[in-house]
This record gives structure tokens, C-alpha cells and sequence, in this order.
């Protein structure tokens, strides 16, 4: 890690390390300002390691106050307001750039304070929003590059060592830079250069506010990845127009949030945009700084590479603050993963909810749960220590364990099968989903650092719980069984193939070539898309054929999508895969779409045959091939052992889906407070 963690130059100032985390919409903030949430969550991101954190989501224009959360820098009262932050940020020995945004045609009327219609380049219609902006006038062009050096002079009194201007992902900027959605006529449309103006100018008129020494960077997409857009040849000569006009660096992302190849998601591999900052740092000469799904390990070699000078990570400062510090020191093992789920951030930033994560329990609830002396519940050993039996491994089981152990409680797991994770290592079958077991392992890990003992194949049941009980073994008992799959009252021939989806997740069920799948939930989906991709082109054989040009793309892209699986789901809700959260459901219809899994919806199965599913909807009765039937109606509490003990016993609690089933990320909040509060 020697090249991370090397300091690096932005324009005449130093930072530490090469690790900078990314601008996030967190939505703590309250009327544009920093709460006391803000600032632990924060103060405990600085204090981590990292070398630069960029403040995001900061608003320059007086008259389209967002409501979004986020901070304000569109009147000289907020630099005062934002100083705490700044603050904080320095004693945790990093430093901090503000990221000044607009979001053009991105907003919607309603997300005004005062309800004005959004604005951009040109007045076309926005897919995203539903609404029509107002073109900009040329003085109103004028008056945002003010407001952009205004928002930049505050931002240098509150104390932010540098500014970013943000050009990414479709906003503003990138509006102006599209030839899709920049229609203008005048000096600030047509050529690329005309529609880099804008940019080029607010960059100067930003310098020319905070001076030379300051640093000015921009974010900017690599690629809109939108047909018609602007790829990574044009982002190139866009980044040299920029340093041109004066910025310091360049942060360099994804494509638009309308982009339909996925930008954030589970799905990309890890570095698999770093051709966008490899071309740009050819082109540039300022450092190049560059995100998008990597790990630590990933980043060091780009930096060794010379892809990039600076690695922006995002989610991953989510998951574990203090992974800088922990790959600093070597210990890898010890990060608690970030998965791409965007269960906890992204969707429910993008559903104006305040974020959170799968996988840490304690993101965005530092200030609740620090006590006086700033120490986080894991941190200190509880009054009375407690031998603890907890029954299941899965990873509401072992976050309990790992977070008990911690505080000095001693803790032993009973699983009756013979490895860890639970229903997360259901998730984590399907291609492109198995990022969920890097949750296994690190919960296996850590609880094995903090001395939990697992005993494997160990079948309970309540009297041997009791006996263990009663001869003072342990003073209280987690019921962490999870949950069962539901068997729906399905009239069914004889004969017939019936597996549960859970068992063709785990291998243990065996699929014909017409599969009929009951249940359109995340479960059934992700389980038509494991059945769908087999038989098509995998990974290696799809590089030999490229390389050596053996197939034309058409028929490689075919090979890609044509599994050896007819596959049909029936669903009786209007929609499919509801439980599924916004940012990953639309890829995975989409791969869906492109697998021909054939989707009826407002259906229900009236009948299992031999040889075929009878199904009503909409249309009437219909009968569906089927020489195998998945079932994935959902699942049931486990919770009669729980039921069982606590006749006896009042020591004895219930979490995760043994408790009710429910989404991940509540499970592991819930397992870490119970963890937290036995004292």
C-alpha cells in the first residue's frame, strides 16, 4: 500500500494519503445546515484515515433553494453555519473540499423551496423528472457563474481547503456539456467548445474569487453512457479545456443517473470504469482522481498503473470508516466490506430518506449512540459480563456475536449446518451477486478475532437450551433461526416437480429446461436469473472469442443472453420485484428482458400439473409448460424454539428474520442494538 498511502499535491496543497472520500447526499442536515449528526458522522469518517474528504451537495443559487438535503452557500450566513464542519473534519487530520452543485433539469418543481420551475441549458422535456425546465437566459448563465464564485469565496471563510465543482452524472454542467440536452444556438450551444463555455467560465470565475493558491477541481463523468452523448473522447478534451482554464485536478466518475448501463450497482466489477480516468490522465497534466466501485487493493494497483493519482471512495466510507487506517496497517481482513447493495444509501438518498448501510450498523447514528466521551458502545466493555448462547449463525446471529463479544461478553454460536451466513449466502448465488459474501466473511472473521466459538452441526432444541441454562452454562439466549420458506396450498398432481428456490440457490435442487417460477419477488427474480444464465457465454470463453475475433459481436451479444432454460414467472401482484430497491431493480429486469424470462403478472397458479402450470389472470386461464415448478411464494418466521424457551426462561431474546422477515439491513440493526444493550 505504499503508493495509497504516499502524500500527494493538489495544486499547492498536500494531502496525506492518495484516499479521498467521494461527495454523498447523506441527509442529515437540516435547513442547509450541519446537525450534531452531521458532525459525528463526519468526525468519525476524518478520524479514519482518510486524506481528503469532499463535502457534496452544496447549493450556490438563491433562487432555486433545494429542499434535498444537504448545506447551503447561496448567502454569506451559511459560511459561519458550515464552519463546525470544517472543523471537525481538520481534528480528525484530514482535509476538505466543498462540492458546489446545481441540479438543472434534475429537479423537480416541488423540490424548490419556493416552488420554481427548474431551469437548464434548453427547455426540453426530462424522462426523470416529468417536467419541462426553462431555458436559461445568457444573464441568468452570468448570474450562476457569480453564484458559483460566491458559494466558493464562502466556502474559503468557513475554512474548506479547496473547491469541486461538480460536473458529473448529469447535473448543471453536464446538461450544458450534452449535445442531447443542450440545444442552444447561441455561444453557450453547438460546438463542443461553445457547450464547454459555461464551465470554463465559472471554473475562472471561481479563481478569480479564491485566488490562486486555493485548489479548484471539477467531478466529471468519464462517459455519459447515453446514445448520443458525450463518451470518453469527448470527456478527455473537456478535462484539458478545463485545466486550460485553470482547475487543479480532476475527479473522474460514471455516467448520468439515466444512464442505461449501470453505474453504481452490485453488478460492476470492481474497477471496471478505470479506462475513463486511465484516458483522461493521458490527456491531462493535473493529478486525476478517480471512484466507482474499487476496493483498497484495486486502487493501489491503478495508482502503481498510473491510471490515477488519487483513488475517491464513497460507500465504502459507509461501511467502515476506519478502513484507511485498517488498510494502513495491513489489516485488510478487518474492513468491513461495502457490497454495492444500495440498500441503505443510494435508494434511500434517491427516496430522500437519510442513509444508511447493510452493513454498519452505526452509520449515520454516531451521535446517538457515542456516549460523552465520544466512545461508540463497541468501544467499552459492558458492567456485567454475561456468557451468552446464541442459536444460528446467520448474520443477524453473528453481528449480535460480534458486537456482544466486543463489549467483554463471552459468546457461543450453535448452527445446525455446517458453514455460516445463513439466507445471505442465498443472495449472494446469482451472478453478479456475490459480492454478499464478503458480509459472511467478514462477520466470520470478526467474531472469531473477538472470541466467539462456533459449534458447527450442533442441532438445538429447547430442553438441551434449558439444560444448558439451568447448570448456569449461560445467562441468556439469542434465538437467531432465521426463517422458512412458505409452502403455498397449491393443488398438485402427482408426478409433479416441485422445488423450493431456496434449494436451487444453494445447489440443491436440480432444474428441466421449462421452468415455471412461483413468486415474483426479489427471491423468485434473483432465483429466474441464476436458472436463466445458465448456458450462455461465460466470462472466459467470452474474452477467447473476442480476442482472437472468432464471432461477430451480434453473435456473441445473442451467446450472452441465450441460457439453455425456457423461464416463466408468475406473479400475483400487478408488479414484480417490488421488494427490490429502485437503484438495483431496474437492472435486474432488465436482465430479465434480455435472458426472454417471460413475466405474468396479476396471475396466480390454480393448478400444478405433470407437464404444466395452470395459471389465471387478466386474460383468463392459461397454461404454462413447465417440467419444473420453483417456488418462491416467500418465507415464515422459525420462532418456535423462541416461543418455547421463553416459557422457561426470561433470559432469552429474538432476532433477524426469526423475529419476522424482513430486509437485511434491518436485521443487522437490530442484532447490533440487542448487542449493544445486554449489559
Amino acid at each position: 500500500m505504499k503508493k495509497l498511502y504516499a502524500p500527494g499535491m493538489i495544486g499547492s496543497l498536500e494531502v496525506k494519503n492518495r484516499l479521498v472520500m467521494a461527495p454523498m447526499v447523506d441527509g442529515y442536515s437540516n435547513g442547509g445546515v450541519p446537525t450534531e449528526r452531521s458532525l459525528e458522522y463526519y468526525r468519525v469518517r476524518a478520524a479514519g484515515g482518510v486524506g481528503l474528504i469532499i463535502v457534496g451537495n452544496i447549493h450556490v443559487d438563491p433562487a432555486h433553494r433545494h429542499v434535498m438535503p444537504g448545506f447551503n452557500l447561496y448567502e454569506d450566513s451559511f459560511a459561519e453555519k458550515l464552519r463546525p464542519l470544517v472543523n471537525v473534519i481538520h481534528e480528525g487530520g484530514a482535509k476538505t473540499f466543498a462540492q458546489l452543485i446545481h441540479q438543472g433539469r434534475y429537479a423537480k418543481t416541488r423540490d424548490y423551496i419556493d416552488g420554481v420551475q427548474a431551469v437548464a441549458p434548453s427547455a426540453l422535456f426530462t424522462r426523470i423528472t416529468g417536467e419541462t425546465p426553462r431555458e436559461l437566459t445568457i444573464e441568468e448563465i452570468l448570474d450562476l457563474e457569480d453564484f458559483f464564485a460566491q458559494a466558493a469565496g464562502r466556502a474559503v471563510e468557513a475554512g474548506f481547503d479547496g473547491i469541486e465543482i461538480c460536473t458529473n452524472s448529469g447535473y448543471l454542467f453536464g446538461q450544458f456539456l450534452s449535445p442531447l440536452t443542450n440545444i442552444r444556438t447561441d455561444q453557450y450551444g453547438g460546438c463542443l467548445e461553445n457547450r464547454t463555455r459555461f464551465l470554463v467560465e465559472t471554473i475562472g470565475a471561481v479563481r478569480g474569487k479564491v485566488g490562486k493558491k486555493v485548489p479548484v477541481t471539477i467531478r466529471m463523468g468519464g462517459s455519459d453512457f447515453v446514445a448520443g452523448s458525450n463518451t470518453n473522447k469527448e470527456a478527455c478534451q473537456i478535462a484539458v479545456m478545463t485545466e486550460q482554464a485553470g482547475v487543479d485536478a480532476v475527479s473522474v466518475t460514471g455516467g448520468w443517473h439515466e444512464s442505461g448501463v449501470p453505474q453504481v450497482s452490485m453488478d460492476l466489477p470492481h474497477g471496471i470504469y478505470s479506462y475513463l480516468g486511465r484516458n483522461i490522465r493521458r490527456s491531462v497534466t493535473v493529478p486525476v482522481m478517480m471512484g466507482n466501485r474499487m476496493n483498497v487493493k484495486m486502487a493501489e494497483k491503478l495508482i502503481e498503473w498510473g491510471d490515477m493519482d488519487f483513488a475517491v471512495f464513497g460507500r465504502p466510507m459507509l461501511a467502515d470508516p476506519e478502513f484507511p487506517r485498517k488498510a494502513a496497517e495491513g489489516r485488510v481482513d478487518d474492513i468491513r466490506p461495502c457490497l454495492g447493495c444500495n440498500q441503505g444509501c443510494l435508494d434511500n438518498s434517491m427516496s430522500g430518506k437519510s442513509i444508511q448501510c447493510l452493513c454498519n450498523a452505526e452509520c449515520g447514528r454516531e451521535s446517538i449512540l457515542m456516549d460523552d466521551r465520544g466512545r461508540l458502545p463497541t468501544e467499552k466493555k459492558a458492567g456485567h459480563i454475561k456468557n451468552i448462547l446464541v442459536i444460528g449463525a446467520g448474520i443477524a446471529g453473528m453481528e449480535f456475536s460480534r458486537t456482544a463479544a466486543l463489549r467483554g461478553h463471552s459468546v457461543v454460536i450453535w448452527e445446525k449446518g455446517n458453514s455460516c451466513g445463513g439466507q445471505l449466502n442465498l443472495a449472494s448465488a446469482p451472478p453478479a451477486r456475490h459480492d454478499f459474501r464478503y458480509l459472511t466473511e467478514y462477520l466470520w472473521t470478526a467474531c472469531i478475532k473477538a472470541g466467539v466459538k462456533f459449534c458447527f452441526g450442533k442441532q438445538a432444541n429447547a430442553q438441551t437450551i434449558l439444560n444448558e441454562v439451568k447448570q448456569n452454562h449461560f445467562d441468556h439466549v439469542v434465538i437467531a433461526t432465521g426463517a422458512v420458506p412458505v409452502v403455498p396450498g397449491i393443488p398438485t398432481e402427482d408426478g409433479a416437480h416441485v422445488v423450493q428456490a431456496w434449494d436451487v440457490l444453494t445447489g440443491n435442487a436440480q432444474t428441466g429446461t421449462e421452468v415455471v417460477v412461483v413468486g415474483g419477488g426479489a427471491v423468485g427474480i434473483e432465483t429466474s436469473i441464476l436458472l436463466g444464465e445458465e448456458g450462455t457465454l461465460t466470462p472466459e470463453a467470452l474474452r477467447f472469442l473476442t480476442l482472437y475475433r472468432a464471432e461477430s459481436q451480434e453473435t456473441l451479444y445473442e451467446m450472452l443472453n441465450s441460457g439453455s432454460k425456457n423461464i416463466s414467472i408468475v406473479e400475483m401482484l400487478d408488479k414484480s420485484g417490488k421488494d427490490i430497491g429502485k437503484t438495483t431493480r431496474w437492472i435486474m429486469m432488465d436482465r430479465l428482458r434480455k435472458l426472454g424470462v417471460k413475466i405474468h403478472t396479476g396471475t396466480r397458479v390454480a393448478e400444478i400439473k405433470k407437464d404444466r402450470v395452470v395459471a389465471e389472470g387478466p386474460d383468463g386461464t392459461r397454461e404454462l409448460m413447465a417440467d419444473t415448478v420453483v417456488l418462491a411464494i416467500g418465507s415464515k418466521s422459525e420462532s418456535s424454539l423462541y416461543e418455547q424457551i421463553k416459557k422457561e426462561f426470561d433470559g432469552v431474546s429474538i432476532i433477524g428474520d426469526a423475529r419476522t422477515p424482513r430486509k437485511a439491513m434491518d436485521a443487522v440493526r437490530e442484532a447490533y442494538d440487542l448487542g449493544c444493550l445486554i449489559v
